[in-house]
């Protein structure tokens, strides 16, 4: 059996459906607490990386200390051809070590059930090619990707926030958005933060039942695509 390696920045934020559909395709998640102070390997020594989201800028070595080492891991991974999946912090941090810029607080938030448009560069893409144009995920953010690094390719975008999916070099893809988290994540959000946000939780909760099915569908192919890349590693 094949293991990935987890990378977990808060405690409410683990590989959720995600880690379920890989393990049903043969790759067992050795989840690190890393917020927690559980320590991280020097080297990749799994067959594959996914570091997960939190509320953190990639580089917010005082608040979250383990970040550092998080990014070292990475980077020797992509040296490597280890394959790396970056979830909404994780894809941040990809674009970070890869020569990329994120900044925070940058655009208009993104909250909830989120349209997403695939790009004409997913054609050929082990992971995305094929899926439909518009598909929609679960997103949580003001932080955000500002310039892919060099060479990367562009594979999702949103309205308000271009870079939604990216890959570097063969075998490393970087998200903004949530495909381990459905509908039921979005009703477990604080109401009364919800509302001063000016956002209705009702709304957001409707929608993403609503979106559920079709981009549950979607997010497990993903799911099943990256199992396989990673056993093939």
């Amino acid at each position: 059996m094949s293991r990935l390696l987890v990378v977990q920045n808060h405690r409410g934020g683990g590989p959720g459906r995600f880690g379920d559909w890989l393990r049903a395709d043969g790759v067992s998640t050795d989840v690190v607490h890393a917020y927690a102070g559980a320590p991280l390997p020097r080297r990749p020594g799994h067959d594959g990386v996914l570091v997960l989201g939190g509320g953190y800028l990639p580089d917010d070595d005082v608040r979250a200390p383990w970040l550092a080492p998080t990014r070292a891991l990475v980077a020797r991974a992509v040296e490597r051809g280890v394959p790396v999946f970056g979830i909404c912090l994780g894809g941040q941090l990809l674009a970070r070590v890869a020569g990329g810029t994120v900044r925070g607080a940058h655009g208009e938030p993104e909250v909830g059930s989120t349209p997403l448009t695939l790009r004409p560069e997913a054609g050929d893409d082990p992971l995305f090619r094929g899926l439909p144009e518009r598909v929609t995920a679960v997103e949580h953010h003001v932080d955000a990707v500002t310039a892919l690094p060099p060479d990367a390719t562009w594979l999702m975008a949103s309205e308000r926030c271009p870079y939604q999916a990216f890959r570097v070099g063969e075998r490393a893809w970087g998200v903004q958005f949530h495909p381990e988290a459905g509908a039921d994540r979005v009703r477990s959000w604080d109401a009364a933060r919800l509302r001063a946000r000016g956002l209705d939780p009702v709304e957001l909760s409707r929608r993403a039942e609503l979106d559920e099915p079709a981009a549950g569908a979607v997010w497990r192919e993903v799911a099943r695509r990256f199992a396989a890349v990673v056993a093939g590693s």
